[in-house]
């Protein structure tokens, strides 16, 4: 009975560390900040690019007001992780309504659309890149046989490029056979690493 329970904390503990340290990778950390900006209310409804390296992450894209800019900086200051952040966002009056998408926005998601199936009329029939990207990434972090945060997902014309480093080759052709399986994927490119 002791040693049950003893192999059980021990088990929750290194499940613990596991998460902990997957979290710190650059991957875990640029789906934190997405994760928490998406959350916000003050920014949620602009397109903000963000990308990390050595834990040092990069905001760029267009917001509309100063609070919305500053309020960015600071979710991806308050992130775990995150040692200091680049802010190359700019402020852009009228860039998005408090709704969503503005319609430059709406345009380039059925410019994409379009591309993605030559001859479609309607742009609610194809599914834009960030989207897939985002499919990817829930499809991640839903499998358990998959380190969702250490892998990076990129979509261009709907080729999802995975990069980063997992713990085996088994690990590795699950991630590709779950993003190739994701609706609106024509082809994955395979940059993962296997290594610790």
């Amino acid at each position: 009975m002791i040693r049950r329970s003893f192999g059980g904390w021990v088990g929750a503990a290194a499940l613990a560390f596991a998460t902990v340290a997957c979290s710190q990778t650059d991957p875990g950390i640029t789906t934190k900040v997405k994760a928490k900006l998406a959350a916000d209310d003050t920014v949620k409804a602009y397109r903000i690019d963000v990308d990390t390296k050595d834990r040092v992450v990069t905001l760029s894209g267009e917001v509309d007001t100063a609070g919305a800019k500053a309020r960015a900086v600071e979710l991806a200051r308050e992130t775990e992780g995150v040692q200091s952040v680049v802010d190359n966002t700019m402020i852009k009056a009228g860039m998005t309504p408090p709704g969503g998408l503005d319609d430059a926005g709406q345009a380039k998601v059925g410019e994409e659309a379009r591309e993605a199936r030559p001859g479609a009329e309607n742009a609610a029939e194809a599914t834009g890149d960030a989207a897939i990207t985002a499919k990817v990434k829930t499809k991640f972090l839903a499998d358990t046989s998959i380190a969702g945060l250490k892998i990076d997902v990129d979509t261009t014309n709907n080729v999802v490029t995975l990069s980063g480093t997992v713990t085996s080759a088994a690990e590795r052709a699950r991630a590709v056979s779950v993003a190739k399986g994701t609706d609106g994927v024509k082809s994955v490119v395979n940059k993962l690493k296997v290594g610790t």
